[in-house]
């Protein structure tokens, strides 16, 4: 099946979630960070609502403390946050000062989205956010954290924050263009241009990969997808190198389509 005119759909969606990953704008992918937020601020400016969900405090953090690849210990992840978490948000900003977007920083754990409570309160602190044209930027809440501190778990937050602001589209980026019926790498490896609702997917043969500075996959982003999917939410992975064309709904990566 080919992929149904996406132009349109992401054209009109007026509500955009759009989550990176530490490999891409950290390390020798650091430089992906300006273009991606120039790409944000072209949907700002139309007018979208647009939430970024973005890894990367750990993997800004490790230089300061001279750690040369992703910490094992608990505790060392999380200092690697607290350092890094500023530093981070601080990059962003000094992006957006010059097309005048202000970032808001939220930070969730599991936790805040399976309490009500919790749950409400960042519902609400987004709205407003949004409501006052500030461009919210999630991410795990890594200094805290325990075990919510694994394996692709801010694919499975990007895909939470979208179904809990009801989003019009979650733009999952990573270092792969699309999905792929296998590792994109390995001989006989097919690109899916398009993913019905309810697909199972059959033909796909995902892994799980750590690169040392972040972690994640096909699996976490396939995960994810379906999540925000199975809640009505369009979905299109792509690779962050792709990011203007993917938010200008040019034909790139791989569209999930909602179910009804």
């Amino acid at each position: 099946m080919t992929a149904p005119a996406t132009q349109e759909r992401v054209e009109a969606a007026r509500r955009i979630v759009v989550k990176v990953g530490s490999s891409s704008i950290s390390g020798d992918s650091a430089g992906q960070l300006g273009p991606l937020v120039d790409a944000l601020a072209a949907a700002h400016a139309r007018g979208v609502e647009v939430v970024l969900v973005s890894s990367g405090a750990i993997a800004t953090g490790m230089p300061y403390l001279r750690l040369h690849e992703r910490p094992t210990d608990l505790a060392v992840q999380q200092a690697a946050a607290a350092v890094g978490q500023s530093l981070l948000i601080k990059r962003y900003q000094e992006r957006l000062d010059r097309f005048g977007i202000t970032a808001g920083q939220v930070l969730l754990t599991a936790g805040d989205i399976d309490n009500p409570t919790h749950r409400k309160n960042a519902e609400r602190a987004m709205e407003t956010l949004l409501s006052l044209r500030i461009l919210p930027i999630v991410n795990e809440n890594d200094t805290v954290a325990t075990h919510e501190i694994r394996f692709g778990d801010n694919d499975r937050l990007a895909a939470l924050v979208a179904r809990l602001l009801r989003a019009d589209l979650l733009v999952l980026l990573s270092d792969v263009d699309a999905l792929y019926t296998r590792p994109p790498a390995e001989p006989g490896a097919m690109r899916i241009p398009f993913v019905a609702a309810g697909d199972p997917l059959t033909e796909v043969l995902v892994t799980q990969t750590n690169t040392g500075v972040g972690t994640g996959g096909a699996a976490t982003k396939l995960a994810a997808a379906r999540m925000a999917a199975d809640a009505g939410i369009a979905v299109l992975l792509t690779a962050t190198d792709r990011v203007q064309e993917a938010l200008s709904g040019e034909r790139v990566g791989t569209w999930f389509e909602p179910s009804a």
